[in-house]
């Protein structure tokens, strides 16, 4: 998930960035851009479960306590940054900022999550997890 999430978004500012040129970046169409990479994201994410689960049949679907519990455990580390870039989006609206930075600020905190949850779960798997 770490590595879709780095890709679709480096995708993302490639494309944003490639079309701003000597232009200021609330004037970049960004929607679009912004849409495909999520839904690429979303359905690279799915093929390479499949893909896992076709390589390694007999392990797939199979969890016990302690991956539900790194499961769990990542994704509430992530969850830290969702609430960030939501509060950070709410101030911003509030301020009256442009669509262009708020839809940013919350697409970046979505890749924050993201890539924190996953690396929560890499390091908890390779280094040890101690349930509290």
């Amino acid at each position: 998930m770490a590595v879709v999430t780095l890709c679709a978004y480096a995708v993302y500012l490639f494309v944003v960035l490639g079309r701003a040129g000597s232009g200021p970046l609330v004037d970049v169409p960004y929607v679009a851009p912004l849409l495909w990479t999520v839904g690429a994201a979303i359905v690279a994410s799915i093929v390479l479960n499949i893909a896992a689960a076709l390589a390694s049949p007999r392990d797939a679907g199979r969890k016990d306590q302690r991956d539900r519990e790194i499961g769990r455990f990542g994704e509430h580390v992530g969850q830290s940054f969702v609430v960030i870039g939501g509060i950070a989006a709410l101030v911003m609206a509030m301020a009256e900022l442009d669509h262009f930075w708020i839809a940013n600020t919350v697409y970046f905190a979505f890749v924050l999550s993201s890539l924190l949850g996953s690396l929560a779960k890499i390091s908890a798997y390779r280094q040890g997890f101690q349930a509290w």
